[in-house]
């Protein structure tokens, strides 16, 4: 049992899946609940992640939210003072030290919600997210639906040449695909 005083533990939530699974759009939901509340709210995206707008967290289907574009994972720590909830999107582009960035603002006290892809356009795990997934009290995996058969997508289909890791995209550059056709694809080239 908590005294009025003391503050609620905090703790880490998050949000994956492939592209256009609607992993934003659920982290946006999320934040606007927690404003609704009366919760003091800071939203981070990283910098490189200029496809829709500088300074909003953007969903595919336009939903927008203001949120801080930061370089690095320590930022997030400099710039969220006195706040309640912190909301972090595509974190699969920050570097390793948003895992611990995260279980500290948790520590204090802080709802983290993150969202991030869980796999690169190869289908192997993405980036810090399989080390936030294990210190996370809560995972949610949300699906996208296969463009080729309708069945649930998990894997973001690269349609550009590039071999980079990184590639800003949106349907022009990917598509979301099931396990069965992601499988067959990668068997034909």
């Amino acid at each position: 049992m908590f005294s009025e005083n003391a503050k609620k533990p905090g703790s880490i939530e998050v949000i994956c899946g492939s592209m256009f699974s609607g992993k934003t759009e659920e982290l946006i939901r999320r934040l606007r609940r927690a404003k609704f509340a009366n919760l003091r709210v800071e939203i981070f995206k990283p910098c490189i992640d200029t496809r829709y707008s500088e300074d909003q967290v953007v969903s595919h289907d336009s939903t927008a939210i203001l949120s801080t574009p930061v370089d690095s994972s320590g930022s997030i720590l400099l710039l969220s003072g006195d706040v309640d909830v912190v909301g972090i999107d595509e974190a699969q582009f920050f570097d390793d030290g948003i895992v611990d960035v995260c279980k500290q603002l948790a520590s204090q006290g802080i709802r983290v919600i993150v969202a991030g892809l869980d796999m690169d356009y190869l289908g192997k795990p993405f980036g810090p997210m399989p080390a936030l997934m294990s210190v996370a009290e809560f995972v949610d995996k949300v699906h996208a639906i296969c463009v080729r058969c309708g069945d649930p997508a998990l894997h973001s289909h690269r349609l550009s040449e590039s071999d980079k890791l990184v590639e800003l995209g949106e349907k022009n550059i990917y598509e979301p695909l099931c396990r069965h056709c992601f499988n067959k694809l990668v068997e034909n080239e």
